[in-house]
Order: structure tokens, then sequence, then C-alpha cells
């Protein structure tokens, strides 16, 4: 649940999958007082989505207790996540993986600017990669093709990926040590930002094509961002975006932010992605 726009209502459905071994997947549904996975494979009937908890309407009948408000909700949920965010983390350290949390709009050019870099630095560098997606596998497919491992989340009606949906993908993928693994978001900058998943960093793509004052409209997303990737600048000669702007804007709500400017066409730019990449490394 996430009170800021309303998705992950307890009846939703989280699916990720190994990609390339589509027969081992798993669903699980996000409850308000906790998530309960259910683990199959395609051979296995889906009968319990059609369970029928009887028991539970003899139980009703007892006083209820208070009823929590919606922000009292929400921080049991970001106090939940967080714990299990601090987890991830620890794992990611013992294993020295750098972990990324990629975050954008949706038509930032994310997942071919991940494209390029998971080619570019092939034998490099170990990458792994979670993809996050409401409905598709278009873009792991994509990534797929790269050769690195891909793990997809399909967040159903969900705007965001949490701590927990990376937890269970970690066991599927299981990423090797001294590696990057890019975490792919749901394209959205509200909720994302609330949501901690346990990253050794946070990376925020924009593209020229967007308005060069999304860092003032979406502010809690810059303020908690490491790193801001301006992408697409070959296409700075057709349109009104202002570099400068973008970043003096970005630097009021957050004035450590970084910055670096790519195209994934021209492949300009691109060396400084890498070198802030096998700089946190």
């Amino acid at each position: 649940m996430c009170s800021t726009c309303g998705c992950s209502s307890p009846s939703d459905t989280v699916t990720i999958t190994k990609i390339g071994e589509e027969d081992k997947h798993e669903h699980f549904h996000v409850h308000a007082h906790g998530d309960h996975g259910h683990h199959h494979g395609h051979e296995h009937s889906h009968d319990h989505h059609h369970h029928h908890h009887d028991d539970d309407h003899h139980h009703h009948h007892h006083e209820h207790p208070p009823v929590k408000t919606v922000i009292e909700l929400e921080q049991d949920i970001l106090s939940k996540n967080n714990l299990l965010a601090e987890r991830n983390r620890g794992y990611f350290e013992a294993k020295r993986i750098l972990a990324l949390n990629l975050v954008s709009s949706p038509g930032s050019g994310k997942t071919a600017l991940l494209e390029r870099t998971l080619a570019d630095l092939k034998g490099t560098l170990a990458c792994s990669v979670i993809e996050g997606d409401q409905q598709t596998a278009n873009d792991a497919n994509r990534i797929a093709k790269t050769g690195a491992p891909v793990v997809q989340i399909n967040t159903g009606k969900g705007c965001h990926l949490d701590a927990e949906m990376i937890h269970r993908s970690l066991r599927q993928l299981k990423p090797e040590d001294d590696s990057v693994l890019f975490i792919e978001n749901v394209g959205n900058l509200v909720c994302p930002a609330l949501f901690d998943l346990g990253e050794s960093a946070r990376v925020v793509i924009m593209s020229v094509t967007e308005g060069d004052d999304k860092p003032v409209k979406y502010p809690d997303m810059f303020h908690t961002s490491d790193l801001c990737i301006i992408n697409k600048i070959d296409l700075l000669p057709y349109v009104s975006f202002d570099v400068e702007k973008a970043k003096d804007y970005a630097k009021r709500v957050n004035p450590k932010l970084e910055f670096v400017e790519v195209s994934c066409t021209s492949g300009e730019g691109l060396a400084g992605w890498y070198g802030w990449l096998k700089g946190r490394n």
C-alpha cells in the first residue's frame, strides 16, 4: 500500500521470473499485515487463487481492534521495508556487490542506457539485472540478449519496487561476489523515492526530451539520489532543454548530487558514467 497513489492493494499479486528459466517463478500477494509467498512452476495448478477461507468468517464476530489511520499504515509499511532493506544492504556489502537503484520517468531511455552499459562492460565487470515493470517482460528480454543474468519483477498495479521484492529476487538471481547489480525500478519519480531497496547508490536518469524543471517537480527523488544521468544529449539541438538550468534546479534540492551527461546513440559521455561505476565498485 502506498498512500501517495493508493497502489499495492491487498489483492495485488507480484510475479518474479528468472528470464531464460520461465518455468521457475514465484507469486506472492501483498497483504496489509505481511507478504505470503506462493512458490510454484508452470506444471502446478493455480488453485491457491481460489481457496476459500471459510474459517475466517467464524472469527470475525469478536470485537475489532482500533482501525489504523492511513498514515500509521504507511509508517508500518515503510518501517518494515527499511528493516528488510538493511538486510539486503548487509548481503550486498558481504558479497562486495555494487547495487544500483536506477530510477526515472517512463521514456527516459533507462533500458537503452542499461543495454549499452552491459554490452560495453562485458568482460570487464560481472553484471546482473533486476527489472521492475508493472505488466510485461519486454525490457528484461532486451537485457537478456546482452547475456547478463536477469530477473523480472512484475508489480501488477504497484508503481514501485520494495525491499521484499528485491530480497525474493536475489534468491533466484544469485549475483556473483565483486559484481554490479543494476535494479531498474518502475518508471515513476514519486513512489520509488520512498522505498529503500538496500542499494549501494541511487541513480536518477532524466532525458533532454523532458522538462529541465524535473528536479523541482520531484524533489524527493533528486534529494535521495547520488548520481543524475542526463540522457539523450545528442538531441539537445532539437529541444528546448537547458542542461545548466536542470543541474541548478537539482543542486538546489541536493547540493551533493553528481552529474554525467550521456548519449547512448553517439556514445558521448559514457566514459564518465563507466568511470563513476568503476570508482564505486
